[in-house]
């Protein structure tokens, strides 16, 4: 067994003390809910090791459809040591399931549901340098839908890496099996139709990989390079409707991994078999609608934050930081960690994405000059704060990078523009 598979297996026992239940009743050990221990959170801390910006405060979270459910995997909503300490929420809900067997699993439990993004997540990002903090311990984004009794995923790559041998896309491909956490994102408002619309197109779209991918859908690593362009008709998303129903259309579109799953969000409107006509028209179909704008590099919802204010792709951990409530020396010392280099921590990132970290922390430091500004600056820092702001905003398209989804969650509950609940975070043992 894993030290991670060893480390729940003893959170279990504590959580079970912890909530007396009785061993004979079957119930009781099938029907589950997320409960909060104190010992188990004090070895979760140990254990994830993530700073207090990686952990997100409850005004995140989804309303779940019920209070238990039928798993045997083990529910637990973790809330990070420093916000204890502080009186703030910040936390994650767990759900810890062994890896064999987990698609049909998760499943079955109801607390999962078709239209729910995947983010990948890497805790050990946490302090690394300023640009895994900023991203927030998130490298992919892929979509899941449930079909045939099976949590399954839809991700671009559309190729073996990603959905599996035999494109089975139940979550035992490579980049699943080597990888211990999700974070679970849910699109709100989702109708059954549009959610038989998803499956509808992620089968198509699965089914069809070895035909389409690279031919006409390609990976694009180029992350600052959106399709999306504010004010101009959705093409793309187009395009892939097209390909998925086999329509051909010219050329070939690469798109990132969030990008390919915010466009298939965007198809949840469409039934593809009653609109395909649509597709082949010079026409938009009007079925295709975002489910979530674009983020701007950098938003306006600290300080104030009201109904309309948006939310940044570089504003994770300033909102976190600033929903603490700390004060102001605390709180400047904590946004100077999120930009402190670390070699070391560096070395846990993948070769990409080292690469990447290593060639951005230069460029962080104005980031650095916005986040102490705006969050309680000088007069001086405060007017800086918003040059700076307006220079980012300027220079970097919107975009909907994999952390984006977890940002949006970030905005209050009542905010227009906030269409992403945060559900759960999936442990792998």
């Amino acid at each position: 067994m894993t030290k991670l598979g060893k480390l729940f297996v003893g959170l279990s026992l504590i959580a079970g003390a912890a909530l007396a239940l009785p061993v004979a009743d079957a119930s009781a050990q099938t029907q589950k809910q997320f409960t909060f221990s104190e010992r188990a959170n004090d070895r979760l801390a140990k254990k994830l090791n993530i700073p207090i910006y990686f952990a997100l405060p409850t005004s995140t979270w989804a309303k779940l459809s019920r209070e238990s459910f039928p798993t045997t995997d083990i529910l637990l909503d973790f809330k990070h040591p420093d916000a204890l300490k502080t009186g703030a929420d910040a936390g994650l809900r767990l759900v810890v399931t062994p890896r064999s067997g987990m698609a049909q699993r998760l499943a079955r439990s109801g607390i999962f549901e078709t239209g729910d993004l995947l983010l990948t997540f890497r805790p050990e990002w946490g302090g690394a340098g300023a640009y895994p903090n900023v991203q927030m311990g998130i490298s992919h984004a892929g979509l899941a839908y449930i079909r045939d009794g099976r949590l399954r995923n839809l991700d671009n790559p559309l190729n073996e890496e990603y959905l599996g041998r035999g494109m089975s896309a139940d979550l035992t491909s490579e980049h699943y099996r080597t990888l211990n956490y999700l974070h679970v994102v849910r699109p709100r408002g989702l109708t059954d139709k549009e959610r038989e619309n998803i499956v509808a197109w992620s089968t198509r779209l699965n089914s069809s990989a070895r035909q389409i991918y690279p031919s006409q859908i390609k990976f694009n690593d180029d992350y600052n390079a959106p399709k999306f362009k504010s004010g101009r008709p959705l093409d793309f998303v187009k395009q892939v409707g097209q390909i998925a129903l086999g329509q051909k259309p010219a050329g070939t579109l690469d798109l990132y991994c969030s990008e390919f799953a915010w466009a298939v969000l965007a198809l949840r409107g469409c039934d593809p078999a009653a609109t395909a006509d649509q597709f082949q028209s010079n026409r938009m179909p009007s079925c295709i609608k975002p489910a979530m704008k674009p983020l701007g590099a950098t938003g306006n919802n600290i300080p104030g934050r009201g109904r309309s204010s948006t939310i940044g792709l570089a504003d994770g951990p300033l909102t976190i930081i600033d929903g603490l409530k700390l004060p102001t020396d605390q709180r400047r010392a904590l946004l100077d960690s999120v930009f402190v280099e670390n070699p070391a921590g560096l070395q846990k990132m993948s070769e990409g994405h080292r690469k990447v970290a290593e060639a951005m922390q230069p460029k962080f430091e104005q980031l650095k000059d916005y986040y102490l500004g705006v969050s309680g600056g000088t007069i001086t820092q405060r007017l800086r704060a918003r040059l700076i702001r307006a220079m980012f905003n300027r220079a970097v398209p919107e975009n909907y990078s994999p952390t984006s989804y977890l940002l949006n969650t970030l905005l209050d509950a009542n905010n227009a523009n906030r269409t992403m609940d945060y559900v759960a975070t999936i442990v792998i043992e």
